[in-house]
């Protein structure tokens, strides 16, 4: 497999793109790109005025209106499930959808729903979004799924603890952020087992080490936020941590590649865990266990 063009990206006049936390770091420079290729990016964000300024400096940076809004939070599973409503009335087709929002914390919190927050909002999230989505996707086919996910997996050398998933037990922030990236390989996997004869790829990717906004809002504190700070001068710019993501939406190269994951544009092998097809499935029933749990006691 080649490598891209030098800007890494091909047209995509005509396309409709969902990015989750499209307004800032990677998901904002990821819009950016897409739409001043031609696409029709549709960012999503916690925050109405930080997304409603993200909008605008999209439009200006990328020389296209056809940037648009959604306002929903991943760690509160019934606005995922308002937001994906939003999304399916005002636009017609999904051909891209993008997994970029989330995040690493210092401390254990919860989730609205009552889920550890760093799996509820980098995966159970994520997870429903795509479900809530995918018949979209599938109307619209050929159509790709790109989920975020991160080297940090590989710190879960022991896959994942399906007796705790939502770290009850000894909490450490890096560890429970490297257990979500692995989630979001062994989710993209099984999406993609069942997505396979729908014409809908989903591969996942490390965006490598990029300076974005994990420390900013006080989500780490301490020593992990000093850490963070101190190598931001050496890691890649969000533009740059952003070509895999633009890459795998837009190139005819991995038009029909799925299941796979991406490190600088190239397929790589994950770790072991990663490669769990039996851990895939049983992570994806848990998932739909727990966000219909979510639902019920909504209801």
């Amino acid at each position: 497999m080649s490598r891209p063009a030098s800007n890494g990206v091909a047209p995509m006049d005509g396309k409709t793109v969902v990015i989750t936390g499209g307004n800032s770091g990677v998901g904002k420079a990821t819009a950016t790109a897409l739409a001043a290729a031609g696409a029709h990016a549709v960012i999503t964000a916690r925050s109405e005025p930080r997304g409603l300024a993200a909008l605008a400096d999209i439009r200006r940076a990328s020389g296209s209106d056809r940037v648009d809004l959604v306002v929903f939070d991943l760690a509160d599973l019934a606005s995922v499930r308002s937001g994906a409503a939003e999304i399916l009335q005002r636009f017609e087709t999904i051909d891209v959808l993008i997994n970029n929002a989330g995040l690493v914390l210092t401390e254990r919190t919860e989730t609205k729903d009552g889920f550890e927050a760093t799996f509820g909002i980098n995966h159970l999230g994520p997870f429903l979004l795509t479900q809530l989505l995918t018949k979209r996707l599938i109307a619209s086919a050929p159509a790709r799924a790109v989920n975020v996910s991160s080297t940090a997996h590989q710190g879960a050398r022991r896959g994942l603890d399906f007796d705790d998933l939502q770290s009850r037990d000894n909490y450490r922030s890096m560890q429970a952020y490297g257990r979500s990236k692995l989630a979001n390989i062994l989710f993209t996997t099984e999406l993609a087992r069942r997505l396979s004869d729908r014409g809908v790829t989903a591969n996942s990717l490390h965006p490598g080490m990029v300076a974005t906004g994990f420390a900013r809002d006080g989500d780490t504190k301490g020593v992990m936020a000093f850490g963070i700070k101190l190598i931001k001068p050496f890691v890649l710019t969000p533009a740059q941590g952003a070509r895999t993501s633009v890459y795998l939406a837009s190139s005819p190269e991995v038009a029909g590649v799925t299941g796979q994951y991406f490190v600088k544009c190239r397929p790589k092998q994950p770790s072991p865990p990663a490669r769990d097809e039996a851990a895939a499935v049983l992570l994806w029933s848990i998932s739909e266990e727990l966000v219909g749990e979510a639902s019920s006691a909504a209801d």
